[in-house]
């Protein structure tokens, strides 16, 4: 998680740059911009945060469940797959294979390596729940359940193509249907890889570091489940004023508005659970990170709403506002809580 979050940072520090010096593309069509932007958002958000994810999910499921995970052999072949998959995108993207979709962009025998990894990742995971010793599931692992099964299902159904190639394949929809498939997936990418595993997350370690419990166990289970439902309707947020159908856009943008308040629910439970323990903030550098990344969630989910009604999009839409949102998000609410882990983790890993 920390190598390849080196890369991406270091990547679009290189696609920034290149904003104001097109020089630095190094006269070479791999080095452009257009090619190495999808290599930096795979970067951050399958490379640095997918294995972030990962971990905090197999390190808090072993001691939620009271249970060893199920398979040393899974555990391994998801790892070294999901690292190969990366890679490969690292080679691919920059030599211009690409199906041309935002976080969809692999092609088809990198898509089918990805389904495979998540089989893997999935057995492994409920295998571990059959062998449960805790017979009541905490609340992080729900979101882990609804992560590993919404995520499926997104990426099969937009990756659906017919190959022409080893390396080029058509998509199985087309037009309005095609985009609207795309952003049910793309916004959901976010929804349930950027949010509901890094919420099981932050519902695991945060109390920990915090050593207080959650503030409302009741509250968890009211965001969880408000949350996944009305996420799923939030995609066509990112079609306003196109040629979806306008019913279509006004759904997209009713659900979006709605997410505030199980986004905030969220919110206030991380910061709510601090009730008490607030002078260990002072001191501690994870719970610095936490109550950033706790409070960044609140701003980036109150900022996503808003950027998703029709007359704000009129104004926002190709600015800089929509970049400033999704690095709030990824770097703001999904960084600080991976750098809050990850210091939390060290020492306790190696002693």
């Amino acid at each position: 998680s920390l190598i390849w979050g080196a890369v991406g940072m270091v990547v679009g520090l290189l696609i920034a740059a290149q904003l104001n010096f097109w020089q630095l593309n190094f006269g070479t069509s791999w080095l452009t911009w257009s090619r190495l932007r999808p290599l930096h958002t795979n970067a951050v958000i399958f490379a640095l945060v997918g294995n972030m994810m990962f971990a905090g999910i197999y390190y808090s499921t072993q001691r939620l469940v009271k249970a060893r995970l199920a398979s040393d052999f899974l555990s391994s072949l998801h790892f070294w797959g999901w690292q190969a998959i990366i890679l490969a995108a690292a080679v691919t993207l920059p030599l211009g294979l690409t199906r041309g979709k935002e976080y969809a962009e692999l092609i088809w025998p990198i898509n089918l390596a990805v389904a495979l990894v998540w089989v893997v990742f999935a057995v492994n995971f409920f295998w571990t729940l059959a062998r449960r010793r805790e017979p009541s599931l905490y609340v992080a692992i729900w979101f882990y359940i609804a992560t590993i099964i919404t995520i499926a299902v997104l990426y099969i159904v937009n990756h659906l193509s017919i190959p022409t190639s080893f390396t080029h394949s058509y998509p199985v929809f087309a037009g309005v249907q095609d985009a609207l498939v795309q952003w049910w997936y793309g916004h959901n990418a976010v929804a349930f890889f950027l949010t509901t595993p890094i919420l099981g997350i932050m519902y695991y370690f945060l109390p920990k570091a915090a050593e207080r419990p959650v503030y409302s166990y009741r509250l968890s289970v009211v965001h969880f489940w408000s949350l996944v439902f009305v996420y799923i309707w939030a995609g066509p947020h990112h079609l306003l004023n196109t040629a979806l159908p306008n019913w279509l856009q006004l759904l997209g943008m009713t659900f979006s508005l709605m997410l505030w308040a199980p986004s905030w629910g969220g919110m206030l439970n991380g910061l709510l659970t601090l009730r008490g323990a607030w002078h260990k903030v002072a001191e501690d550098p994870v719970l610095k990170f936490f109550v950033v990344a706790v409070t960044f969630y609140g701003m980036s989910t109150f900022e996503g709403p808003l950027l998703s009604v029709k007359s704000v999009n009129l104004l926002s839409h190709y600015t800089d506002w929509t970049i400033a949102h999704v690095h709030a998000g990824a770097l703001g609410w999904v960084g600080f809580l991976t750098f809050g882990m990850i210091y939390w983790l060290m020492p306790r890993l190696f002693q």
